[in-house]
């Protein structure tokens, strides 16, 4: 789950990391009282879960409340990069000497902890790593260890910090890596981690993703989620129970069982399709879980044709043909499906398939059959046809 800026500068406090005070505000009468408290001047900044606020005109210092005001009015309901602005966060304007980057991600591949540090903050940490990755100093942490002192100065001398201030980066970084810790994050990014004039350093971002699936251990995070920022397909699929992903193409996929669904993503692309989600039907599914699948599925205006990959074990392939007939009956979908069913109950499915003798609903023995199928209706879809080039309906 990914936060706001104002709410992952609310869990920094709570791990003392250093932040400059600021309010909250949905409004331009909200953000003129939160400019007033913080005081002048201030920073009116959008709230939107995107990077690149400042080049769109998302932040801007504000010397009075008159200048918060006409800010805030023109930064609500700007569209940032895709993104509505609805939220302000007011803060209190910092000077700057120097800006870094720091980070605590989750490194799938060596399974533990990755801090970064950078002396180029306020950039995209993805082109300073393009342009000069030795700008950015790594290091893992075991996990079983956690984070130590020597760390932090570790960091901090190999990525070229002024010398005055490695022992504060270095205690910033440790903290940093308690949120992660403490809050079971995946991310916990500040870019820029700034240095004051006094030599203080402080927290001027704040980018946090949270494990969703931690979340019932974190009560106080979990009324974080805001369901409006959420894809509107993937908060309908969490609401039933589905585990789905969307993504950028145009063949609807279902399965049943994770290592399928992605095999079955890879095998579609290698026949020439463009997966439209990722979407786990889960093992044993019944006929109403099939019918709210594919309900999810088909809530995607992209999708032009669907393939259903089904391997039963304890999933019977009659009970998601009965879905799959239950599903058209109600809801009647427009484009046409593919589907591949093997293992339990394989032959009764295929049966009940013929028997219903579905519009637009076609078979295939394998997955590769399937995949190349599909892709062929998705793309005659597109042409206006949902014909099939060859082979037999069910």
């Amino acid at each position: 789950m990914d936060l706001l800026e104002y709410q992952g500068k609310q869990l920094f406090a709570r791990h003392g990391v250093p932040v400059p005070r600021g309010r909250h505000a949905t409004s331009v009468p909200e953000a003129q009282d939160a400019g007033e408290e913080v005081g002048y001047p201030c920073v009116v900044k959008a709230q939107v879960q995107i990077g690149g606020r400042g080049k769109a005109g998302g932040i801007k210092l504000a010397a009075d409340r008159d200048a918060v005001g006409e800010h805030a009015q023109a930064i609500l309901g700007m569209d940032i990069r895709g993104l509505t602005v609805h939220e302000l966060w007011i803060e209190a304007a910092s000077e700057i000497e120097a800006e870094y980057y720091a980070s605590v991600v989750f490194d799938r591949s060596a399974k533990a902890p990755l801090l970064m540090l950078s002396t180029k903050g306020g950039m995209d940490i993805e082109e300073v790593a393009e342009e000069d990755p030795d700008a950015i100093a790594r290091l893992h942490v075991d996990p079983l260890i956690g984070f130590q002192e020597f760390h932090g100065r570790r960091l901090a001398f190999e990525a070229g910090v002024d010398a005055d201030v490695v022992r504060p980066v270095a205690a910033m970084l440790g903290k940093l890596y308690e949120v992660f810790v403490g809050e079971e994050a995946t991310l916990v990014e500040v870019n820029p981690l700034i240095v004051t004039p006094e030599r203080e350093v402080r927290a001027l971002d704040a980018k946090l993703t949270l494990d969703e699936n931690a979340l019932y251990r974190h009560a106080e995070n979990a009324e974080l989620r805001d369901p409006s920022r959420e894809d509107p397909q993937e908060r309908m699929a969490k609401e039933r129970g589905l585990i789905y992903v969307k993504l950028d193409g145009d063949i609807g996929i279902l399965g049943n069982g994770a290592g399928l669904v992605m095999s079955t993503l890879d095998v579609v692309a290698e026949a020439g399709g463009s997966p439209a989600n990722f979407l786990d039907a889960g093992g044993g599914s019944k006929a109403q879980a099939i019918t709210s699948a594919v309900e999810v599925i088909l809530s995607n205006p992209k999708v032009k044709a669907v393939l259903f990959n089904i391997f039963g074990g304890i999933t019977r392939g009659d009970e998601v043909a009965r879905g799959l007939i239950q599903a058209f009956n109600q809801i009647h979908p427009q484009v046409p499906f593919v589907v591949r069913l093997d293992g339990t109950n394989d032959e009764e499915g295929r049966r009940l398939l013929a028997q219903a003798d579905l519009p637009n609903v076609y078979t295939e023995a394998t997955m590769d059959g399937a995949a190349k199928r599909v892709v062929e209706l998705a793309a005659a879809s597109g042409n206006g046809s949902t014909r099939a080039s060859d082979g037999a309906r069910p």
